[in-house]
């Protein structure tokens, strides 16, 4: 891939940075000041699947939304608002109004991938379209991990870290809003309907719908858990350091040995994997050495399956369906999303606190089953068929290529 093309991106790449950084500090520091608040802990899970919803929502409408007003002033929109529903958040610590802002911030976000992702694209070759793709998977993704360690700089009870999201946001625009890279054009694609994937692909939409789960149980959750369970600020940032660090860090060899195997035997296996880190998860009731190794391995073997999953998927559908199917995923993946933090925080509720990570186990030891079976009794696909895999990230959770206004394929 030419540097060229890497240096003319760097404005979108550092923007895109400071937003991973936002996105990662924001969750966590919601969850643990809702704790701090005494939060109940459905109410917090409401909280945090309304962060879904709006991203969800932000998905569909925002291609509508640059269509009408353009790239540049859309973009400026949602950072201001991005920027304001953080503020709104100290300012007014009632559930209920947390649950409106974090609908608006996910509308936010999802916008601002949108647009930049746009912009992305517009840049890229077919030739090296999957290395930027790669690259940009990487930023969110060390920007989300790193995030975490920022609940360190402040007290959650106070401002100061409300500020400094804030801060990041808009800071994050000036060097997008001032790159010399063309406004991409918005045109219309196809859109591959989800009954088409279920009878191209059955276990990579059951994939989509098992692992997004519980991502979004992760992201939305597990902050809240490690309060919960006692820990410290600094203890909650390295527990959930470490989930994001896993699945940064195993995502390519995963990735790797799925494109000489059967994906679903290293789906099983990854799953199986995370399931016996979960269950050694739940045992440990205090922050040590030990429970960081197992959140590392749980988010190693959990969240890197996204991208085995979606590629997965692209291994049954024809080039032309790749790119409208795209939009689709997010699709799914965000009506999966909405009911994870809830159902997980109404687990707890009833259950108790070790229900976190056994819920957790239950769905991965089903994706294990599924995955194994399938392996077993239905044959595999010819190795021309596939594709390689390219590093992705959960489309709701941090960020996925998304596609403006799609109709479906007939």
């Amino acid at each position: 891939m030419p540097v060229r093309t890497v240096a003319r991106l760097w404005p979108l790449f550092l923007g895109l940075s400071l937003i991973g950084l936002a996105v990662g500090v924001q969750g966590s520091l919601l969850g643990v000041r809702a704790a701090l608040e005494g939060f109940e802990d459905g109410l917090i899970g409401l909280v945090m699947s309304a962060y879904f919803a709006g991203f969800l929502a932000g998905s569909l409408l925002a291609p509508r939304l640059i269509l009408q007003v353009g790239h540049i002033r859309a973009f400026g929109a949602v950072t201001a608002l991005a920027s304001v529903t953080i503020l709104i958040h100290a300012s007014f610590v009632e559930p209920w109004t947390w649950a409106a802002m974090r609908l608006l911030t996910g509308f936010a976000f999802s916008a601002i991938y949108v647009i930049a992702e746009s912009w992305l694209n517009q840049a890229a070759t077919n030739e090296n379209r999957g290395q930027l793709l790669s690259i940009y998977m990487v930023i969110l993704l060390a920007g989300t991990c790193v995030g975490q360690f920022m609940l360190n700089l402040a007290d959650p009870a106070g401002f100061s870290l409300f500020i400094l999201i804030s801060v990041m946001v808009s800071v994050a625009a000036i060097p997008i809003l001032m790159t010399v890279l063309p406004t991409p054009p918005v045109e219309e694609t196809e859109r591959v309907s989800i009954a088409h994937l279920w009878r191209r692909a059955p276990m990579g939409v059951i994939g989509i719908v098992l692992v997004q789960w519980c991502t979004s149980v992760v992201f939305g959750m597990g902050a809240v858990y490690g309060a919960r369970l006692g820990l410290d600020v600094s203890e909650i940032a390295m527990f959930m350091g470490a989930i994001m660090g896993g699945g940064m860090i195993l995502q390519w060899p995963l990735g790797r040995i799925s494109d000489l195997v059967d994906r679903r035997w290293v789906m099983g296996l990854a799953s199986l994997c995370a399931v016996a880190a979960a269950v050694m998860a739940s045992e440990e009731q205090v922050a040590g050495n030990r429970l960081y190794l197992y959140a590392f391995l749980f988010g190693g073997f959990c969240l890197s399956q996204y991208s085995l999953v979606v590629a997965l998927i692209h291994d049954h559908l024809r080039p032309a369906e790749i790119i409208p199917a795209s939009g689709t995923i997010v699709l799914l993946s965000g009506l999966v999303s909405v009911f994870g933090p809830l159902m997980v925080a109404l687990g707890m509720r009833m259950f108790g606190l070790d229900s976190f990570f056994q819920m957790l186990a239950v769905a991965l030891l089903m994706m294990a089953i599924i995955s194994i079976w399938r392996a077993l009794f239905v044959p595999a696909l010819p190795p021309e068929y596939k594709t390689q895999s390219t590093i992705q990230v959960p489309a709701i959770a941090v960020g996925s290529v998304l596609h403006p206004e799609e109709k479906e394929v007939v």
